[in-house]
């Protein structure tokens, strides 16, 4: 449910962007004979026993992939460790260039895929993992190796963790309303609006658009640190093994918050708001 209110709260797509989901979406013969133009982000979520051709792509003739198809909207990947492992492994490049190739003797094609990555995991294979009520009945060699089926370089590339508890009763059957998706795109479309003006300059193909597509000159440039930031998180590269992708990310994470805050320099308080979002990067996962 939650991942399917992420496209609602992201901002609406432009002329450009639609025009170029609809592209990719006609090729792949998934456009709706009455729709001339996709309206809306895109949000898929293929199955667990999906093929690595399925997700990148591929076909005699080249065909578009579920990482393709979510250009410009939403991946989902539920039960993420239950995916092959090579699946989840050939999904790592289109990840970092935003691209995906596919060689075939008929043609070599290069689609886009510059998606939001969402997934979701059980704590450990009976799900009851740091449940407060419930008690987890499986032993650390099943609980590593459950964890194990998702590697690490893949876990770096994601950029927040968030540990989902169990909710209790009351909170199941409050009738109190909660903040609605259009309240909290109102906050992501000004957001983004920031982060436009400050890579209005950012030209060609890999024109930089939001936080999350900063290279490494942009992460100097842009999310500059005082001491205390500095401080908390070098704290935290020490006490958590983070790695060098790591360390990126919590950077761009802040730059965020700190956009959603109207800050114009991160603070520390941002800075300690990243790193608690790194929470498959804790000991206990190791």
């Amino acid at each position: 449910m939650l991942a399917k209110r992420v496209p609602t709260i992201l901002p609406p797509l432009n002329l450009e962007e639609a025009l170029e989901t609809t592209k990719i979406h006609s090729i792949a013969g998934v456009l709706p004979s009455h729709q001339a133009v996709v309206g809306g982000r895109p949000f898929r979520a293929p199955h667990h026993t999906i093929s690595d051709a399925g997700l990148l792509g591929g076909g005699t003739h080249p065909m578009p992939g579920e990482v393709s198809l979510a250009h410009n909207g939403v991946l989902f990947l539920d039960e993420l460790p239950e995916f092959h492992r090579n699946v989840l492994e050939v999904m790592r490049q289109p990840l970092e260039d935003g691209t995906v190739s596919i060689a075939r003797a008929a043609a070599s094609v290069a689609f886009p895929c510059r998606f939001m990555l969402v997934a979701a995991m059980n704590p450990c294979p009976c799900g009851h993992y740091g449940d407060a009520k419930r008690e987890c009945r499986c032993t650390p060699i099943q609980m590593q190796r459950y964890r194990n089926r998702i590697s690490g370089p893949l876990l770096d590339r994601i950029d927040i963790h968030v540990e989902v508890p169990a909710m209790e009763y009351q909170q199941l059957a409050s009738l109190e309303k909660g903040e609605t998706s259009a309240a909290i795109r109102e906050r992501v479309v000004a957001s983004r609006a920031v982060q436009r003006e400050r890579f209005a300059k950012s030209k060609g193909a890999r024109a930089v658009h939001c936080n999350a597509g900063m290279r490494a000159k942009d992460v100097h440039k842009h999310c500059v640190l005082d001491d205390a930031a500095q401080g908390l998180l070098k704290a935290a590269m020490a006490d958590l093994h983070l790695s060098a992708r790591a360390y990126d990310r919590i950077l761009k994470v802040a730059r965020t918050i700190a956009d959603l805050a109207r800050a114009e320099q991160i603070a520390a308080d941002h800075v300690a708001e990243a790193i608690q979002y790194r929470s498959l990067d804790r000991q206990y996962w190791a």
